[in-house]
């Protein structure tokens, strides 16, 4: 059975803050534990439909700060802050201590997991296939700058008779990598059918520690770092922007980057007009053997020299000379013999 860890919780300590932060005795710990579960449950339970992304606590002895993130700050703070007041009030009762309350906007959902999560319950619950919604919300993540995301969904999908688990991922989302900032959120959709549940993870790019000297600085995240560096204009788009500065040449339109001739190649393979090494110079150029059909196993009886096979002779008959041909000169006569006879 795999043994699974909150990505959240694996790098808190590291590149992550505890989402409640206050101190106290044994004998109040778990007065003060039961009081954040009560103020979370509650403000999930009145602003369910606000969007809600996170929810920090921060406690003194007489004073709560909560600090929520929500995508649709207006819903929560209401006309002329009624909205808000109201929810003060309400958590004062149940603590009985001074609340203060802080709004902050999500200015970009597309890249929060909890909000992604929501958003494809929401569209299950109201029979979108599965397939389409976790796509779409694939595509928005990374259209916004994510460097990877994975989404998982579980259950009772298109309302089958045997639950399933269906996941698609795009790009890199590296969980063990503790300097990566892996967003996690999960949620549930209830549906004629069962409940669904969604679980969200969104590569956001690295976290480096304090005192790196690289391109960027100090906590600023990689992703970020390439999105600045493309706004200045420093590098070029395309398919061989990264392996500019190397000594390549650009994309022949889309052919892909010229390779770099290597040192072992031939003197004939490199690019022209280029010296070819010395070695290969000095070399003596190997005659060339003719290239013929005939298998490796018959080069023996090959070179062999060929006799031509014994031409048969052919006795002609013999026809007896007549008396007028015996008269004639024949041609094999020298003129010394006519002189002589």
């Amino acid at each position: 059975m795999g043994q699974k860890v909150h990505p959240g919780g694996f790098r808190v300590g590291v590149i992550h803050d505890w989402k409640s932060n206050w101190w106290t005795g044994k004998q109040e710990f778990a007065a003060y534990l039961l009081e954040d579960v009560k103020i979370r449950r509650h403000i999930l339970g009145k602003l369910s439909h606000a969007g809600l992304s996170d929810i920090l606590i921060r406690k003194d002895k007489q004073r709560i700060t909560v600090d929520i993130f929500t995508a649709r700050p207006g819903i929560v703070i209401g006309k002329s802050g009624v909205e808000v007041d109201a929810l003060r009030r309400e958590l004062h009762a149940i603590t009985q201590k001074n609340v203060h309350i802080n709004i902050n906007e999500i200015k970009r959902p597309e890249l929060d997991a909890k909000l992604v999560a929501q958003s494809i319950a929401e569209q299950l619950e109201n029979r979108v296939s599965f397939r389409r919604a976790m796509k779409r919300s694939l595509a928005s993540a990374m259209r916004s700058g994510a460097q990877g995301i994975k989404i998982a969904a579980a259950g009772r999908l298109t309302g089958g008779e045997m639950s399933r688990r269906e996941m698609y991922s795009e790009g890199r989302v590296p969980l063990h990598t503790i300097r990566a900032d892996i967003d996690y959120g999960q949620a549930e959709a209830k549906t004629t059918a069962g409940q669904i549940g969604v679980k969200v993870w969104i590569n956001k790019g690295e976290i480096m520690p304090e005192g790196y000297e690289g391109a960027g600085g100090g906590d600023a995240r990689l992703g970020d770092q390439d999105q600045a560096r493309r706004r200045r204009g420093t590098s070029s788009e395309g398919l061989g922007a990264s392996r500019e500065g190397r000594g390549r040449q650009q994309d022949r339109e889309g052919l892909g980057i010229v390779p770099r001739r290597r040192r072992g190649a031939r003197p004939g393979s490199g690019r022209p007009g280029q010296r070819p090494r010395r070695d290969a110079e000095q070399r003596a150029p190997e005659p060339e053997t003719p290239v013929t059909d005939v298998p490796a196993d018959a080069t023996e009886a090959v070179q062999e020299p060929v006799t031509e096979a014994p031409v048969e002779a052919t006795v002609e008959p013999t026809v007896e000379p007549t008396a007028e041909a015996a008269a004639e000169p024949t041609a094999e006569q020298t003129p010394e013999t006519e002189a002589g006879s």
